[in-house]
């Protein structure tokens, strides 16, 4: 049987990427394509094997730029030519992957939802688009409409969380199975001997809302460590106070010796599961998170963490407060890590699949 991969764009290494590196040990595809590629060769060896190929489209001659192309990424993915040999289609879609087109009548078309879909033109609009929005508007309500439209395009679907399979019923009218993402949880080691310092790990993305953290550590002398890279990155820097550390992007052990040895890892974004609370919870660190999204389904209130809720730096700054007043089981917040194990997602994926076509 052959298996065709099908991916919204390959840039950097991170949570979904990781579901790429398991769905392929699992899969083994015969071919993948995505809009863009220009992840780092060694980070795309950590997904494929070696001198891989990956079809693009003609977006692949702007680069990093692609995204200022978005309003054509349903129209390109429409473009994608899958083998008419090919038997198997599965998309990770956290964009448009999902509306990738069959060759063949006899194909399976199965989505992996990573996220709620295309959030630029949904959820997020606001936040990504500002005051250009009003604008913008005309552009982003035909775009919606070829979204619903092409959701239908998937035989299955496949949410990552119980908040996203409710996000794709109200928004496509579909239902969808959940099974959550794996996390590697052999890169993060438990240690009870934490230090006096706080940390935030992610993306430097204005969804993930760093500059709320920022702000109520600037007004603490409470050290905080922030691990990772992106756009609002040197924003940051230039307003946040000494107590606060950037790190810049590290690999997993690097994450690790960090991590492993804070007493509490910061969560403020609203997401729609979270790799990473996961990763602090393996390492026996116990996890502060604004109330919403895929934490209340990774987040155990009172036992793993502590959930807040209203996504607020005032609010913030209340939980640190509580957190600071309870003794948490470390042991136990490991173990509950464990449930979201890449050997559990890996083994849940290949059943799914081979109930409706044997693999």
């Amino acid at each position: 049987m052959k298996k065709a991969l099908v991916v919204d764009w390959l840039d950097k290494y991170g949570g979904a990427e990781r579901v790429l590196t398991s769905l392929q040990n699992v899969f083994q595809f015969n071919e993948t394509h995505a809009l863009v590629d220009i992840m780092k060769k060694n980070d795309l060896k950590k997904i494929f094997p070696d001198n891989y190929s990956i079809k693009t489209t003609l977006l692949q001659k702007f680069g990093r730029y692609f995204r200022a192309f978005f309003f054509t990424f349903h129209y390109f993915t429409s473009k994608i030519k899958v083998d008419k040999d090919i038997d198997l289609i599965i998309s990770s879609s956290h964009a448009v992957a999902k509306g990738v087109k069959k060759s063949s009548v006899n194909q399976l078309h199965i989505s992996y939802f990573q996220a709620r879909n295309f959030k630029y033109i949904w959820d997020e609009v606001d936040l990504y688009f500002g005051k250009a929005t009003f604008i913008l508007k005309p552009i982003i309500n035909l775009l919606r409409k070829i979204d619903v439209r092409q959701a239908q395009r998937p035989d299955f679907i496949i949410s990552n969380s119980k908040f996203v399979q409710n996000w794709v019923k109200q928004t496509y009218n579909r239902d969808s199975v959940v099974i959550y993402p794996p996390v590697s949880l052999e890169h993060f080691t438990f240690c009870d001997a934490k230090e006096d310092y706080y940390v935030a790990i992610g993306r430097i993305v204005p969804y993930k809302r760093f500059d709320l953290v920022v702000e109520a550590f600037n007004m603490s002398t409470k050290k905080l460590i922030i691990i990772g890279d992106g756009d609002q990155l040197s924003k940051l820097k230039s307003i946040a106070k000494p107590n606060i550390q950037f790190t810049g992007y590290l690999d997993s052990a690097e994450v690790n010796k960090i991590l492993s040895k804070a007493k509490a890892f910061i969560h403020i974004g609203l997401e729609d599961f979270g790799i990473a609370p996961i990763e602090a919870q393996a390492c026996g660190t116990p996890v502060i998170a604004y109330k919403a999204g895929g934490v209340l389904e990774t987040v155990i209130n009172g036992k793993t963490g502590i959930l807040f809720n209203e996504q607020t730096t005032a609010s913030l700054i209340t939980a640190i407060h509580e957190f600071e007043t309870k003794t948490f089981n470390l042991s136990e917040i490991r173990n509950h890590a464990f449930t979201f194990s890449r050997e559990r997602f890996e083994a849940e994926m290949k059943a799914y699949v081979s109930n409706l076509l044997p693999i």
